[in-house]
């Protein structure tokens, strides 16, 4: 891995129009949030060391999502393998950029370690901007310059950098130097 500043980063595709979508690769498939899977998106979240454990996860989980349930029904995916087991999770969600009014989000993108390098993100982006697409007319994403590969992907989908908070133009300069192209027109 390259050794990299860690800098919070936001982009946005402001118009969700021609979304690329990509099968999911056999035995894979994309579901939608059912009653119980607050443990799945737990377990998964934990394994990308997003959390320290998962009792800290449920407890975000918790906080984030527990008063909207409802919505994660058709708002959180879920990739499955073979064997019917969660192996990997986006939310369709929503937010607001500086005092604008309310937008899609990418949220909570993970897939567990051992089945990373599968195919799976690009299948599970283009799902869940498609369900974006059903309740909103752009999106955004928060990442961070660690995560070089998805952002990698997230440009290829058409999402651009939001230039908006300090030191984020030295993180759009280090992508540029790693991934090898032009990111700030």
């Amino acid at each position: 891995m390259i050794p990299m500043k860690n800098i919070p980063l936001t982009m946005v595709r402001q118009h969700l129009n021609d979304i690329p979508q990509y099968p999911f690769p056999s035995p894979f498939r994309v579901r939608n949030f059912k009653p119980g899977d607050e443990r799945s998106w737990v377990k998964i979240e934990t394994s990308v060391g997003e959390f320290a454990d998962e009792d800290a996860a449920l407890k975000h989980f918790d906080k984030e999502f527990g008063s909207h349930v409802h919505e994660m029904k058709s708002r959180c995916l879920f990739i499955e393998n073979g064997d019917g087991e969660a192996i990997g999770t986006t939310t369709a969600w929503y937010g607001a950029l500086r005092d604008e009014e309310r937008i899609g989000r990418i949220h909570w993108v993970a897939i567990r370690p051992e089945y990373q390098g599968q195919k799976l993100a690009k299948p599970l982006l283009g799902a869940a901007l498609q369900v974006l697409d059903q309740y909103h007319p752009q999106a955004y994403l928060t990442t961070q310059t660690t995560s070089f590969k998805a952002i990698q992907m997230y440009l290829d989908f058409g999402f651009e950098p939001l230039l908006h908070a300090p030191g984020c133009m030295e993180g759009w300069t280090l992508l540029e130097s790693v991934l090898n192209r032009k990111i700030i027109k």
